[in-house]
């Protein structure tokens, strides 16, 4: 049986004192929030912390609530379980509500958080294993070693993103508002909170928490969708996820994003798919070019589970079906 290592645990009452304990223990602190990434982590010797934060006792991380302007703000702690179900988010943001849907299995997405979904750490089939298999292996770039086993020579980690809600919310517009004791609050785009780097593919300091997400109300006629390719209908992460979203105005495309995940540390804007559709009609023979257009901008590598051939070739498969997913039934209402 794995256990637990030795670590003080704090249970803040609000966000001012969670983020004096961020600061008081810089770098040594680690949030918990639903628990189902971070406590498997620490018992792997993945992740290592002096001081556990637990974020369950501060109200005001779980509201759901509408902004002046009409955005939503969806707090950090909400659950994905009551992100999936939220009748506001299945009306306005229907793929963030299928995307929260298909996180694991029902008793995670009980536990887990969309604050924690967002934070996600990468992934990589030589990482997420135990401690005494990678001691065996000689360890990796992620943690305590040196070399990169999925590309040799490789100088950067290339774990990979594999949190569900990440590409849709990037499709959205998103933003994040992140707090801590010294800086306060900033919002910060959510396609700029991602970064090319395995190890840390965040834009989040070690004094920071995530507060909230913030989501623009949809513009009219937008539409969205997002598929994911797995080994099971449920628990597995993603070997490939795709999300969309565009407006149709007199049956033509506008401002197509297109975000695919599961291949780098970070997910990935294809920006020439969203060109070549813009201002055309969203017809067979468009998907067909489109998904021509993703197989030639994504590369898998070997850092989840599932053949590279067979990811890539799913590619321009998987962005076809979200694209008719979300012409056919994905109108976001305001």
């Amino acid at each position: 049986m794995l256990r637990l290592p030795r670590f003080r645990h704090e249970t803040p009452a609000s966000l001012e004192e969670a983020a004096a304990l961020l600061s008081e223990h810089k770098g040594r602190a680690r949030l918990l929030a639903g628990g189902t990434d971070l406590l498997p982590n620490l018992k792997h010797g993945i992740e290592e912390a002096d001081v556990v934060v637990s974020l369950g006792r501060v109200p005001e991380l779980n509201r759901v609530r509408e902004t002046e302007g009409g955005d939503l703000e969806l707090g950090a702690m909400l659950s994905l379980e009551a992100l999936a179900s939220d009748a506001l988010v299945r009306k306005r943001y229907p793929a963030l509500s299928v995307a929260a849907g298909l996180v694991a299995g029902p008793h995670h997405r009980r536990m887990g958080t969309l604050g924690g979904n967002v934070c996600l750490n990468t992934r990589c089939v030589y990482i997420n294993q135990t401690h005494f298999w990678r001691e065996a292996l000689g360890y990796c770039l992620k943690k305590d070693g040196e070399a990169c086993h999925v590309v040799k020579g490789g100088k950067r980690c290339v774990a990979a993103a594999s949190n569900d809600t990440a590409p849709v919310l990037t499709t959205l517009g998103a933003s994040l508002r992140l707090r801590s004791q010294s800086r306060g609050v900033r919002v910060l785009p959510i396609a700029d909170f991602y970064v090319q780097d395995g190890v840390y593919n965040k834009a989040l300091e070690p004094d920071e928490l995530l507060e909230s997400v913030l989501i623009p109300m949809p513009q009219p006629g937008l539409h969205s969708a997002y598929k994911k390719l797995r080994p099971r209908d449920s628990i597995d992460f993603p070997r490939l996820s795709v999300a969309v979203a565009f407006r149709l105005e007199s049956d033509v495309v506008r401002d197509l994003r297109v975000v695919i995940s599961a291949l780098a540390a970070r997910p990935l804007m294809l920006k020439k798919v969203g060109d070549l559709s813009e201002g055309r009609p969203l017809n067979d023979d468009l998907l067909d070019e489109l998904g021509s257009a993703a197989f030639k901008q994504c590369h898998p590598l070997t850092n989840v589970d599932g053949d590279t051939t067979y990811r890539r070739d799913m590619v321009p498969v998987y962005v076809k079906r979200a694209l008719r997913a979300a012409r056919d039934s994905g109108l976001s209402m305001p």
